[in-house]
Parts: structure tokens; C-alpha cells; sequence
């Protein structure tokens, strides 16, 4: 519960609970997932690889298997990565998992300098779908990223709209990358209106210290 509670605010923090739940049970599925995620939100993937395929064994499920890929390339093992997403396993998985998988193919391709086999890893009836589902943002957002690697600046920009429309959370920076795109540059406002009423303050303030001079004089001379 507390590596669930930590994971994204405190990894660190997840971990050190995780390394204890395995002390305690580590012979539950559960705790070698949870700690198979802890680590890999540390970017310990070779230890997170190997807690997920011990939770593999002891399930059966093929549940993890697009993170276990996604840790072979964090590993530097791209080839292996593609390997396993033309696995029988894939067929096994939901519609979820099977479009993590393409996301992770697509980034495997790119880890290889091969951004247009990238491109078209990612062309698939969920991207071309206007239903949004939980995935939807995400992929939406490769793909642009994708067509922006490869000097495809208008199809996406495109996609990055397209995914700001999906993304209903703020899980992607795709506001930010269109923001960027199109040269928009954002301003403090609280700061520059602090700027601005220094200056309106200014002349009023030297207003009234020539008013008093003023006034100073008028009693000099009626003296």
C-alpha cells in the first residue's frame, strides 16, 4: 500500500518500503510486482526485470509484459525489446496492454535512429480512433513526438492538439509542446503586474514629496 501510495510523489521513498516488503513476503506475487515498479520508477531496470518475471512466474500472467520490454530498453537492449513485442504473448494481452506495447516498440525504434519504422509502428485503429480511452492522450502524444523527431513539424503540431483534446488529467507536457511550436513564450503574470504598480507608485510618491517641499517653502516665506 505504501509503494502504491509513494510511487510517483516519493520513488525513493517507495523503494526503501518495497525492499522491506520483500524481506517479509517474497514469495507473494504482489510484493515482487510492487516491488518490480519501485524499482523501476528508480531506474533500476535490471532489478526491476527480474522482480517482474519472478511475479510472471508465480502468476502465469502476461500482464507485465510490456514493461518487462520497456525494461530491456532501459537496459540498452532495444533488439530485445522488439523481440518481445512480436511474442505470442502480445496476442494474450487486453487492449490496453497491447497498445503499451506498441508505445514501446515505437520507442525501442527510436532508440535505434529508426524514427519513421517509429512512425508507423504507431499508425494503428486506436490512434485513428476519435474515442478516448485511458491510453489515448499517451499515444496520441508519441506520435507526435515521433513525426516532430523526424522534421514533420505541421502533422505534429497537429497531434499534439489531438492529444491536448484526450488528455483530460494533464498526464502529457502536450500543452507545453505545442505552446513551443508555435513560439509562445509565457509571461509571470503576478510579477509583471508587481512591476507595473511599482511603476504606477513611482511618480505618485515623487507627487507628494514635491508637494511637501512645496508646502516646506510656503512656511519658510511666512515666517
Amino acid at each position: 500500500m505504501m509503494v502504491a501510495k509513494l510511487i510517483d510523489e516519493d520513488p525513493e521513498q517507495a523503494y526503501e518500503y518495497a525492499k522491506i516488503a520483500l524481506r517479509l513476503a517474497s514469495r507473494v506475487a504482489a510484493v515482487r510486482e510492487a516491488a518490480g515498479f519501485a524499482a523501476y520508477a528508480n531506474q533500476k531496470f535490471s532489478e526491476a526485470l527480474a522482480e517482474f518475471r519472478a511475479a510472471r512466474r508465480m502468476t502465469g500472467s502476461v500482464e507485465l509484459w510490456p514493461v518487462m520490454a520497456d525494461c530491456e530498453r532501459g537496459l540498452g537492449r532495444p533488439e530485445k525489446a522488439l523481440d518481445m513485442a512480436g511474442a505470442p504473448e502480445v496476442h494474450k494481452l487486453d487492449k490496453a496492454g497491447q497498445v503499451e506495447m506498441r508505445l514501446v516498440a515505437a520507442g525501442a525504434r527510436r532508440d535505434m535512429g529508426q524514427i519513421d519504422a517509429a512512425i508507423v509502428t504507431l499508425q494503428s485503429p486506436e490512434l485513428a480512433s476519435n474515442s478516448v480511452q485511458p491510453w489515448t492522450a499517451r499515444l496520441r502524444y508519441a506520435y507526435a513526438d515521433a513525426l516532430l523527431a523526424a522534421e514533420r513539424e505541421d502533422e505534429a503540431r497537429e497531434w499534439f492538439a489531438k492529444a491536448i483534446e484526450a488528455d483530460k488529467d494533464g498526464s502529457t507536457d502536450a500543452s507545453d509542446r505545442l505552446a513551443e511550436l508555435d513560439g509562445v513564450e509565457f509571461v509571470d503574470a503576478l510579477h509583471g503586474d508587481d512591476a507595473d504598480s511599482e511603476e504606477a507608485v513611482a511618480p505618485e510618491a515623487e507627487a507628494e514629496s514635491k508637494a511637501d517641499a512645496d508646502a516646506d517653502a510656503v512656511e519658510r516665506d511666512e515666517d
